[in-house]
């Protein structure tokens, strides 16, 4: 039944987006059709989670601050339709598991690796959750750059206003890890790499503060299986 729902609300937001922000999405044959994937996205407004599901013509699941929808009816019932609820202060490892329990069932999860929306429109550094995924999953990482909700609906505005919206999917990246370094270094590799490729989706500035070749380069390197590492 929650599969059901899911797509009606698909369709009706679908609708709702192209009339009032002129909607699109673009890149979406980068995403693909079967398989487990992990979607990382910047992080503008509360429109971000409906919209990027817009963009996706997959069922998806995200994961959110648990603190997103307060009241215990609306946050079953969200839940059901795919919110994973995080807590943000630190490893949330009830909501990763959930999270890791999806992609191995080959179902796409969303993250947003700056844990929290902007507050001036430019991008945060990522935080460790998402390497932490890629590590237990082995899964690819698509990012996505949504342009214009900021514009709609900001931090702390009450009212949406019209301003045309976009999502801009990137090819999928591949991480392997390198025997010699830590955890704590792989995660911290794989926030720099997807936030860079994040920012260059939008054509704005990366907050890892990088040289675009560097990161390119250290993106590039094939892994066992001929994808993208992060080893240098």
């Amino acid at each position: 039944m929650s599969g059901v729902v899911y797509w009606l609300l698909w369709v009706l937001f679908n609708g709702l987006a192209r009339l009032l922000f002129r909607f699109r999405a673009e890149g979406i044959n980068h995403f693909p059709k079967t398989g487990g994937v992990i979607v990382a996205a910047n992080h503008a407004s509360y429109l971000d989670i409906p919209l990027l599901g817009c963009a996706i013509p997959r069922r998806v699941f995200f994961l959110g601050r648990d603190s997103l929808f307060p009241y215990r009816y609306l946050n079953w019932v969200i839940q059901k339709l795919g919110w994973i609820p995080l807590k943000t202060h630190r490893l949330d490892r009830k909501a990763f598991g959930r999270a890791l329990s999806h992609l191995k069932a080959g179902e796409p999860v969303v993250i947003f690796p700056e844990g929290t929306r902007t507050e001036d429109g430019t991008l945060r550094l990522g935080k460790p959750g998402l390497g932490y995924l890629v590590a237990e999953s082995q899964c690819q990482v698509i990012p996505a750059y949504i342009s214009g909700t900021f514009k709609v609906l900001p931090v702390r505005a009450r009212w949406p206003r019209p301003y045309p919206i976009r999502v801009t999917f990137g090819q999928p990246l591949k991480f392997c890890k390198d025997e010699d370094s830590s955890f704590k270094a792989f995660y911290e590799k794989v926030s720099v790499s997807v936030m860079d490729q994040i920012a260059q989706l939008g054509g704005v500035s990366s907050p890892t503060k990088e040289p675009s070749n560097e990161t390119d380069s250290r993106a590039n390197k094939s892994c066992n299986n001929g994808s993208h590492n992060l080893t240098r």
